[in-house]
Order: structure tokens, then C-alpha cells, then sequence
């Protein structure tokens, strides 16, 4: 009897391994997510490194010390 139960007992440990190893596989990849965020640049200074702005920046800064 005890073989019994121990046998209907199998099927939930394998099932909430499982899902175990889902939720962990899960928080790492949430983990990376974060960490890949912190390393961008927030707010504008994400668009003053764009080469389009830099290219903008850089026509614009001759004119503006030509007028001083």
C-alpha cells in the first residue's frame, strides 16, 4: 500500500519540478531584461548620442559661434 501512494505521489513531484524550473528560468530572463535597461542611457541623453544628433549638433555649433 505504501508502493501505492508513493506512486500517485509522482506525478505531482514531477509536474511542481517542472514548474519550478519554469519560474526560475523566467526570473532570469526578467533579471536580464532589468540589468540590459540600466545600462541605456534614459530621457534625452538617449537621443544626444544618436549620430543623427550629433551630426545636427555639430552643422549647428559653427553657426551659433559665428553669430557671437
Amino acid at each position: 500500500m505504501d508502493e501505492d501512494r508513493g506512486f500517485r505521489r509522482l506525478p505531482s513531484f514531477v509536474l511542481g519540478g517542472m514548474l519550478g524550473a519554469a519560474a526560475v528560468i523566467a526570473t532570469a530572463r526578467r533579471r536580464r531584461r532589468i540589468a540590459a535597461r540600466r545600462q541605456r542611457p534614459a530621457g534625452l541623453a538617449a537621443f544626444e548620442e544618436a549620430p543623427c544628433y550629433r551630426e545636427l549638433a555639430e552643422r549647428e555649433m559653427p553657426s551659433s559661434s559665428r553669430e557671437s
